[in-house]
């Protein structure tokens, strides 16, 4: 249902600014954008009014986390990932500073030596600024190269789209809602913690609309949308989900998390030094593997551990 709505809640949106005249190229960066990262968003929202905060730091870092090793490690297998100067210069830094800047701004018994780690509403801000800036960022590099690819745009009516988002909107808020309620009755029933569930069960359901788009890309040979959409969503889960989030209710950081943002962090670092590995700039089966085999270890340790 969560992503039956995100999907049909981003074809009626852009249908509709389509018929209002939105140049193409902005419904991809805006609607499409916020479209599939809707499922995290809407997950962490109902998380974050229920107090479940655990959940969604585990969300976002294992988002994060399964967005590197477990997509890219998949997509560079099926072919090899050639990286774009901007991806390689701009886009991959810029997911590495969101992992950063998660981790300084979740490590106030570190850093401050304070009682708690928190996310406070002020550095929810903070993050969301650090969207604004990447927004921006990302319109000024569209309108400065030719698009490769457009956006896929379904022609609906106007009445039809506004029935469609209603449904959309729907299913998000239903499956959203009961993702987090089976999610805690899941990790009551078998003993481990929301942390964990959000870790895994969410972090990779929630994904599965940027697994799916990046291997088709891949299998089309169009490995920059496989990137793009990877690094892309990275940033977004950071600044802008975890950034609302953190505005519905300050997130209490439990300080078991911080081998998950030790780990996000890994993942940006590696990404950037496997580009610069091997022939050209690319991310080969070789590194898809590592990657993978990366992953797999991460999730026995948290579940184990």
């Amino acid at each position: 249902m969560l992503i039956f709505g995100a999907n049909k809640l981003v074809d009626a949106s852009s249908s509709l600014a389509a018929k209002f005249g939105i140049p193409n190229i902005v419904i991809g960066l805006t609607i499409v954008a916020f479209g599939t990262s809707a499922p995290e968003m809407v997950v962490n929202a109902i998380a974050a009014i229920n107090g479940k905060t655990e959940m969604v730091v585990g969300n976002v870092l294992g988002s994060n986390i399964f967005n590197v090793f477990g997509i890219l490690g998949v997509c560079a297998i099926i072919y090899p990932l050639t990286v774009k100067s901007n991806t390689t210069w701009y886009e991959v830094p810029l997911s590495m500073l969101a992992a950063l800047v998660a981790f300084v701004i979740s490590a106030d018994i570190f850093l401050d030596q304070s009682f708690e780690n928190l996310i406070s509403r002020s550095d929810s801000m903070i993050l969301l600024l650090f969207f604004a800036v990447f927004l921006v960022y990302n319109i000024a590099v569209s309108k400065g190269e030719k698009p490769t690819e457009t956006t896929e745009i379904k022609n609906y009516s106007i009445s039809k789209s506004l029935l469609f988002i209603i449904i959309g909107l729907a299913g998000l808020i239903i499956g959203g809602r009961l993702i987090v309620t089976s999610a805690v009755s899941l990790a009551e029933l078998i003993g481990i913690s929301n942390r964990v569930i959000g870790l895994t069960v969410i972090s990779i359901g929630t994904s599965l609309p940027e697994l799916a788009t990046s291997i088709a890309a891949v299998k089309k040979k169009n490995v920059d949308i496989a990137i793009g959409n990877v690094v892309g969503s990275n940033i977004f889960n950071i600044f802008f989900v975890l950034g609302i989030s953190g505005m519905i209710a300050p997130i209490e950081v439990d300080q078991s998390s911080g081998v998950d943002f030790m780990t996000n962090i890994l993942a940006s670092i590696l990404l950037f030094v496997f580009i610069f590995t091997g022939k050209h700039r690319r991310i080969d089966r070789i590194e898809g593997s590592v990657f993978l085999l990366l992953y797999i270890c991460y999730l026995v340790y948290i579940l184990v551990s």
